[in-house]
């Protein structure tokens, strides 16, 4: 086997703490930042170097996972680390952040720096399958250049589906947003309506188990309402994120459906819904 790459992870929240404490169960020599640093204070006992700045981090690693809050963040960070990247390293954005900073990004770090891989690798998962190691990395760019990164994604995923050109998977990971958005939407409504029934969510899943629309996802949802705990897996206010880029990239084509959960995810959000699982819009509807 070839050896281990040195991997810096830039941003230390819910995913890149997960994506950076299973390198170091493998492991990997892992350097991490984050703009807060007590967030990734925890792992330096696991064998974390929490860098001081970003630049610092990337010094020397062959690999660097992006995994910021938005396109913006994202951007300014990695033009703010090219000149340290080491020669050939690779780039492996990893967050959601649309597909219009998707082919900046991409456009920018090949005029700078030609000599750097950069794959574009946004995930399938939440905060719960990145810590157990289980998402599906969606990742796209020139495959034969990205050996140390696919090891990295092995240790961070239970698999990679490869989609292409860099900034294909970006587009693939609004696609599927959308589709969860769409799901959690219709089932926030569908509880209000076999509640008015007189149904319980226990009774809804019951009957979708019986049939081909038992998805995993749905019954994890249902769970949270029926507790009333809605600890994010993924917080409300990004996932209304990502149904605007997924709007804004969308051009001419028509999403009425999309269009109307924004609104109502919006006002969600204004009421106080926005730090919570994006599955408390039930709760919102409720009200």
């Amino acid at each position: 086997m070839s050896q281990q790459p040195v991997v810096a992870v830039l941003g230390l929240g819910a995913m890149g703490h997960a994506f950076a404490a299973n390198l170091l169960k493998k492991g990997f020599t892992v350097r991490g930042w984050n703009r807060t640093r007590a967030k990734g204070e925890d792992l330096v006992a696991a064998g974390l170097t929490l860098s001081d700045s970003a630049a610092q981090a990337v010094e020397g690693a062959d690999v660097v996972i992006a995994m910021l809050a938005d396109g913006a963040t994202t951007r300014t960070t990695i033009n703010q680390v090219q000149n340290a990247l080491q020669q050939g390293a690779t780039v492996a954005q990893m967050g959601t952040i649309g597909v219009e900073a998707t082919d900046a990004l991409i456009a920018g770090l090949a005029a700078a720096r030609p000599d750097v891989v950069f794959i574009d690798a946004p995930v399938s998962g939440t905060k719960a399958p990145a810590e157990n190691a289980q998402i599906l990395v969606m990742a796209s760019g020139d495959r034969q250049r990205a050996q140390a990164a696919e090891q990295v994604f092995a240790a961070i995923g239970k698999g990679t589906q490869w989609l292409g050109a860099a900034g294909a998977s970006s587009r693939m990971k609004l696609v599927v947003n959308s589709w969860l958005i769409g799901l959690m939407q219709s089932l926030a409504e569908s509880t209000r309506l076999a509640e008015q029934f007189g149904f319980t969510t226990d009774d809804l899943w019951q009957v979708l188990e019986g049939g081909p629309l038992a998805a995993p996802y749905a019954k994890m949802k249902l769970g949270m309402i029926a507790s009333g705990d809605f600890t994010p897996q993924m917080h409300l206010i990004w996932a209304l994120k990502d149904a605007r880029l997924a709007l804004d990239a969308a051009g001419d084509a028509s999403l009425p459906a999309l269009e109307n959960i924004v609104d109502v995810w919006q006002q969600a959000v204004d009421a106080g819904y926005g730090e919570q699982d994006l599955a408390a819009v039930y709760q919102y509807l409720k009200r």
